[in-house]
């Protein structure tokens, strides 16, 4: 057998050998960099022996399986230094993110911040026993018996319900796979490290709480987060970015800046205080005025709609999981999760020529979906929140250039805010989906057409389209590297089959048109948290809630303070006056803090010759201004919407 390393390196595998064996005796200098290997297309153990011979290719931290495996092997460590410390705990699920990992772990008490040490010390203790990963596999019935055994409830419970969990067939958990370091035992795929020693660089990071299973009706689990890395540098950078972008978290900043809250009485549901609405609206006014100018027509559809719509359109079959219903008057209603089939019942109100298409309908809806309260995340994950959609109904022929025109609004759209770092993804077929292998092909096609078209790199991603269509996705990372869809283009020849939708083409006869289902910003909230982690909540002059702030050094300066803030106001300025008794410098700094990008100072001098001292935020004293110098070099800057105040 030939395994490849790394572009040329080739290690000879005798059947039955593990990897791990040959590059020890071959390649000792590669030892601790190749983590696992791909065999057969599937990810695999370095020291788990290969049947025969094939292909195989290394897997290093530099990739994504790489890393996740580092990680997941290192919350496998940290669950067991938490069983050896406190014996009684009982272990819920431990998975890889991006960057980090967590276990939750249902404790008789919880753990404060200060525990976090003792644990991590039993962790070193136990990477340097080296103690070998060894992979288990025996029948279901056998692991719940080993697992209700070792008094291991919750993991007899997912064992129970992995058809649940997973959506697979119940033939797919005839055998199930478990990992075992010592007297630790654990259910997991895999694959994982060989030994505990290869995790020595680590930090415990935060603790959490989280129901067990998401559900809240279940019992609160501890959620212990942490990071793991093979070298002590790359440790140490992630934990420098780690405080950097806890700095940036747009939870703290949206409480600091009084933006929105959360409470209990509506979970996962924004409440937007005074200043976050403004900046929610000065992004829908842009976001109308953009499309506006694109030739789209903007509607509004009702939130609450049957139950047999749901059924109409597909998503009762897959999605109902995470929608709301109600019933009125003895009938079913659904709250809408999404807006497409009130555009569809809009569409099919009317009647339309081939001359009439393409046909642009815009919608900035408010939708709801459940999400599980474990997974919910400040603005980023919410359960109510509004998706700017569109549904463009085509001519199959006019499909390539719409989305290329898509593509353009969307990334123009990206860089009015500064957004440049994202990714984008073409996302093909879900196992769960509707329509024909025929009209999927033909609309994958099209998408990956109009990305070569638009000249635009994309990753595939297999398997994850919506399921009545391919899409294409645009993801954004937020100040912890985690990773976030905004944007998506969906094309769809499915949903206006099931409505009968029809157009008169140019033969005088009846025919279907095509469905692109489009968002810019994908949700509003999402966008605006991302927005807030971009700034640091440092917002360009056009976008800041308030946009200057006058401050007078004594009272009796408060008439001309007023006089100038009413000035600015009268041109469309967002201005505030602190008219407060305090010291000059306590003003200033309360306004660097809320991050208020122009402070006018005003004193006897300024009053006297009727001026301000103009003074940016994080810059300085930028001198004396008249008051309209002031109004035309703030309303230039907020109309070209520019990142930066510049004075010709």
């Amino acid at each position: 057998m030939v395994v490849n390393i790394d572009q040329g390196t080739i290690i000879r595998v005798s059947q039955g050998t593990s990897a791990l064996k040959s590059i020890k005796e071959q390649y000792p200098d590669l030892m601790g960099e190749i983590l696992a290997v791909r065999y057969q297309d599937r990810l695999r153990d370095l020291n788990r022996p290969l049947e025969e011979d094939a292909e195989v290719t290394p897997v290093t931290f530099e990739d994504a399986a790489g890393k996740e495996i580092f990680l997941h092997s290192s919350a496998h460590l940290m669950a067991m230094a938490v069983k050896e410390l406190y014996p009684e705990a009982q272990l819920g699920i431990g998975p890889a993110l991006d960057d980090t990992f967590y276990y939750d772990i249902q404790l008789p008490e919880f753990l404060k911040p200060e525990d976090l040490e003792a644990v991590e010390k039993r962790m070193k203790k136990i990477a340097k026993r080296g103690l070998p990963i060894e992979r288990r596999e025996m029948s279901r019935e056998e692991a719940i018996a080993l697992f209700k055994e070792r008094g291991e409830l919750l993991k007899v419970e997912l064992l129970e319900h992995l058809e649940e969990l997973d959506g697979q067939d119940s033939d797919d958990y005839e055998t199930v796979s478990l990992y075992q370091q010592g007297d630790f035992i654990d259910l997991c795929r895999g694959p994982h490290l060989p030994t505990t020693r290869w995790m020595k660089h680590f930090k415990l990071l935060s603790l959490a709480g989280a129901y067990w299973r998401g559900d809240e009706s279940r019992q609160m689990l501890q959620r212990i987060y942490g990071t793991s890395y093979p070298t002590a540098e790359a440790l140490e950078d992630h934990l420098h970015r780690y405080e950097e972008a806890k700095k940036r978290d747009h939870r703290r900043i949206g409480k600091d800046l009084n933006l929105f809250s959360f409470h209990p009485e509506a979970p996962g549901t924004p409440f937007w205080h005074a200043k976050g609405l403004t900046l929610y609206e000065e992004i829908v006014n842009y976001w109308i005025k953009v499309h506006k100018e694109r030739d789209y027509f903007l509607v509004r559809t009702p939130t609450v709609l049957t139950e047999e719509l749901w059924h109409r359109s597909g998503h009762y079959a897959h999605y109902k999981e995470n929608m709301y219903f109600t019933t009125v008057d003895e009938r079913d209603y659904a709250i809408k999760p999404m807006n497409c089939p009130g555009g569809l019942l809009i569409y099919k109100s009317q009647q339309y020529s081939y001359r009439d298409l393409p046909l642009k309908m815009g919608e900035l809806g408010f939708v709801h979906r459940y999400e599980k309260s474990g997974e919910l995340h400040g603005l980023v994950r919410v359960r109510a929140f509004s998706v700017d959609d569109a549904h463009i109904f085509c001519l199959p022929e006019q499909i390539e250039d719409e989305v290329v025109d898509v593509i353009d609004l969307t990334l123009s759209f990206y860089k009015t805010f500064g957004f440049e770092d994202y990714h984008i993804e073409l996302s093909t077929r879900p196992e769960k989906s509707i329509g024909t292998a025929e009209t999927w092909e033909r609309a994958e096609t099209a998408l990956a057409n109009a990305l070569q078209k638009a000249d635009i790199p994309y990753e595939l991603n297999p398997g994850d389209g919506a399921f009545y269509g391919p899409k294409i996705d645009f993801h954004f990372k937020d100040c912890l590297g985690r990773s976030w869809q905004c944007g998506t283009i969906q094309l769809d020849f499915s949903m206006p089959e099931r409505f009968e939708l029809e157009y008169t083409g140019a033969d005088g006869e009846k025919h279907r048109p095509a469905m692109i289902h489009r968002a810019v910003m994908g949700s509003l909230e999402r966008f605006i948290g991302l927005l807030i982690e971009q700034y640091a909540g440092d917002f360009p002059l056009w976008l800041a809630p308030v946009q200057a702030r006058i401050l007078p050094i004594t009272d009796q300066l408060n008439d001309y303070s007023a006089e100038v803030r009413a000035r600015l106001a009268a041109a469309g300025i967002r201005a505030e006056a602190d008219l407060r008794n305090e010291k000059i410098g306590r003003k200033i700094r309360e306004a660097e803090l809320e991050k208020v990008p122009v402070m006018l100072i005003i004193g006897k001098q300024e009053m006297e010759a009727r001026t301000v001292s103009l003074r940016f935020k994080g810059i300085g004293d930028q001198g004396s201004r008249s008051v309209d110098e002031i109004i035309s070099l703030m309303t230039t800057t907020i109309a070209d919407r520019k990142k930066e105040i510049k004075e010709d």
